[in-house]
């Protein structure tokens, strides 16, 4: 969700950047001198303060939504480095719990060779679940 909202400001960014730029560059070209020297000194100077206006009002805006999109970065990243955290938390458990350890430790016997006996006595497990890791662990070997 977050993805979208970074495509829609960037495209309003780009957009608003884009208007800003045309705006600049009719105050720039003969076109806007021409429709300027055409009015009267007035209107001249009426058109030129909307359209300074407009501009400042596209610049605030631009910022605005920049920094939104800095915002949303950061919160981003936040949210990253959390499900990071908590992936390695969720790890940590894995490797902590009993179960697990006595399973851990069976597959790495069974990885050195040791016969079915004695992972079955060494990790207390029973034949069915000793089998059954000793033929998934001893095909990958």
């Amino acid at each position: 969700m977050m993805v979208w909202w970074l495509v829609a400001l960037t495209l309003l960014v780009a957009w608003l950047l884009w208007r800003s730029f045309l705006l600049a560059a009719m105050q720039q070209t003969d076109v806007t001198d021409s429709l300027l020297q055409q009015a009267p000194a007035d209107e001249h100077e009426q058109q030129l303060s909307l359209l300074r206006a407009e501009l400042a009002e596209l610049r605030s805006g631009v910022i605005g939504v920049g920094q939104r999109v800095l915002d949303l970065e950061s919160r981003l990243l936040e949210q990253q480095q959390l499900l990071a955290a908590q992936g390695e938390q969720l790890q940590a458990l894995q490797l902590t719990e009993p179960e697990s350890k006595i399973y851990s430790r069976a597959m790495k016997m069974v990885q050195l060779g040791a016969d079915l006996e004695e992972i079955m006595r060494e990790c207390e497990l029973p034949r069915a679940e000793a089998e059954l890791l000793y033929n998934l662990h001893q095909q990958k070997s």
